[in-house]
């Protein structure tokens, strides 16, 4: 019996044509976790998906994963779609993905997460980012559709709580997928505007899929990014965005955002009888205390008898004075008697008066004091210096001779 030999590519396309006839291959859903996770920057995605036992490979071309919702990473569980066929090359049979999802929640959930806490790491959502919503604006800017529920709530609510306050209504698309887009252009145009004090970005409620574009990251960077205060007022109270966390106020419906605005003209007006009231108060307690300081004043004796007050403090001056004078002189008496002590021990000290007993005292040349013999030589120049006058000298002989004392 003659054995066929088949070429590796015959083997191969015979395989592929095998697998590619099996109905359940073409179109198969296959659960497990991802790993060897890999996106080329071809922008095609390659991958492994496995359980406890096997492995599946796997490729996910650019043009189907573009629509994908988040980011694939490894350790995810996962439920993708596709077609398993054999890529002829290099014999390996793999799935062709054409649709991702997570497993035990949605892509539209996960993309929600993982875009949350990205901008959060980045620091976009700290409160310390957030401005202050100013007390009374005078224009406020609204971003919604023209057509929605939402403007409606908005105008109604402004009509009630404080109708004086203007508003400019800038129409975006808020759902779909050019709604982001338009969304950052509105908020764009607001901020160039000087005459705008506030910003309400707002729509009515609806599914995760409905409020999409207030999830997408360009919008919440535009709300980051406004110099304008913005107040995100998306879906129903149970309704939570991206956009909320970017905002500066978190608004749960757009009658909420109108509230946290905008005082109400009522209230308002009330505060103001109120503070009226308590400022009449207030002036008529102080007027109340000068009266009865008047009253003391007026009745008290210095102004009853002025001039009898002011002659006690006459007497009283004049009497200081005398004590002060009679002070002053005791204390120069006083300062006069040592000042005379000192001169008396001064002249007592005086050489002067030692030299008029007959002493006088010798310097040399150059006005040096001579207290030896020793410091003495023949011919030297000397001044003697007498009570009443000095002698030049030269000196002649020098003869040592001890004192009385040394003898």
């Amino acid at each position: 019996m003659q054995n066929t030999v088949y070429t590796v590519s015959e083997v191969n396309r015979y395989i592929k044509g095998l697998i590619q006839g099996d109905p359940c291959l073409r179109d198969i859903w296959v659960a497990g976790e991802l790993s060897n996770f890999k996106h080329h920057r071809s922008g095609h995605m390659y991958f492994t998906i496995k359980d406890s036992s096997s492995a599946l490979r796997c490729v996910f071309f650019r043009r189907e994963n573009s629509r994908l919702r988040f980011l694939p990473a490894d350790g995810m569980d996962l439920i993708v779609h596709g077609t398993i066929a054999v890529y002829e090359p290099d014999g390996v049979y793999q799935l062709y993905v054409k649709e991702m999802e997570p497993a035990g929640m949605g892509s539209l959930y996960l993309a929600f997460e993982q875009l949350k806490a990205r901008l959060a790491g980045e620091g976009l959502f700290r409160p310390e980012r957030k401005k202050k919503l100013p007390f009374l604006p005078r224009k406020i800017g609204v971003v919604t559709s023209p057509t929605g529920a939402a403007l409606q709530d908005i105008l109604t609510t402004i009509r009630k709580r404080f109708p004086h306050v203007q508003l400019l209504v800038v129409e975006s698309l808020v759902q779909g997928a050019g709604a982001p887009a338009d969304i950052v252009r509105a908020l764009e145009l607001l901020n160039r505007r000087d005459d705008i004090d506030l910003v309400i970005l707002a729509r009515g409620g609806g599914s995760l899929e409905d409020l999409w574009a207030f999830n997408d990251e360009a919008v919440a960077r535009a709300i980051a990014a406004s110099r304008k205060p913005v107040i995100s007022a998306v879906g129903h109270e149970t309704d939570f965005t991206i956009a909320d966390f970017a905002a500066d106020y978190r608004a749960a419906t757009p009658t909420a955002a109108v509230a946290a605005a905008l005082p109400s003209l009522d209230e308002l007006l009330r505060h103001l009888e109120q503070l009226r009231e308590r400022a009449a108060l207030a002036i008529q307690r102080r007027l109340q205390q000068e009266k009865q300081l008047l009253d003391y004043t007026v009745t008290d004796r210095f102004f009853r008898r002025p001039l009898q007050r002011l002659e006690r403090s006459r007497e009283e001056l004049a009497r200081l004075q005398a004590a002060l004078r009679q002070g002053i002189v005791r204390v120069l008496q006083i300062k006069g008697m040592q000042l005379q002590t000192r001169i008396e021990q001064l002249e007592s000290n005086s050489p002067l008066k030692i030299m008029g007993r007959g002493y006088s005292f010798c310097r040399d040349e150059h006005g040096t004091i001579i207290r030896s013999v020793r410091e003495l030589k023949v011919g030297q120049p000397l001044q003697l210096s007498f009570k009443d006058g000095r002698a030049r000298c030269r000196t002649e002989a020098v003869e040592e001779e001890p004192l009385v004392g040394e003898r």
